[in-house]
């Protein structure tokens, strides 16, 4: 009987193209409950769908899922966008923001050296935060790995703050100036973050690439 070949050495010689992996840290904790987390669900399975539906992003893109309400969890390790659920979140307990945040670090650190074992090139990950409170954890450290990150381009991290999120703790979380969503346009923010996608999958790893900015007059976000 021949030799099983590994799941992973499978996935990467049927497509060797580039990766372009994205982390979301989504705050599921009490105080989205309700309408939040509706419309966070609903723009989740739009960002699925829009990327899903640009060939080239779907053989690039992989995405994992970290939530934090009450205790953080792993809801899907790195994957293609085509092998995505679209999950449908609950909410409740507390916002351990600053374990979330080392957890993804955690991710993205053994997917970029899965990517080197098989020498699969990689755009630049993305890490993208959402959340409505503040760190109820040590944020500190995370912090302070993010700025080292950031410094060695080893990601690039993004924070969005729906209303009532502590944006004097986000400045100091994030290197890039948080954004904050304009009413609970999920929906809207996630129509861009997977059109930002596509545009990333289609240049090649390394190369400058335009974004819409978010926070235009007709934009989802202001700053």
């Amino acid at each position: 009987m021949p030799a099983q070949i590994p799941f992973e050495h499978s996935a990467f010689a049927d497509n060797p193209e580039p990766r372009a992996p994205c982390v979301l840290l989504l705050d599921t904790s009490r105080s989205m409950e309700g309408e939040r987390i509706a419309q966070l669900n609903a723009g989740l399975l739009a960002f699925k769908e829009n990327l899903e539906a640009d060939d080239l992003a779907r053989k690039r893109v992989e995405l994992a899922v970290v939530t934090f309400g009450g205790e953080v969890q792993t809801l899907c390790d790195f994957m293609p966008i085509d092998q995505f659920h679209a999950l449908t979140f609950g909410s409740g307990g507390k916002t351990p923001m600053g374990a979330a945040i080392r957890r993804a670090i955690e991710l993205l650190q053994r997917r970029k050296a899965t990517y080197n074992e098989h020498g699969i090139l990689t755009f630049r990950p993305w890490m993208f935060l959402i959340t409505d409170g503040a760190p109820t954890d040590e944020w500190q450290s995370a912090a302070e790995a993010i700025k080292q990150a950031e410094a060695r381009k080893a990601f690039c991290f993004f924070a969005i703050g729906v209303e009532g999120a502590n944006f004097d703790t986000l400045r100091q979380i994030s290197v890039r100036t948080p954004l904050r969503l304009k009413g609970l346009r999920f929906r809207d923010l996630f129509l861009w973050l997977s059109a930002s996608l596509c545009r990333v999958s289609h240049s090649n790893p390394g190369e400058p690439v335009s974004l819409p900015n978010p926070a235009a007059p007709d934009g989802w976000a202001s700053v």
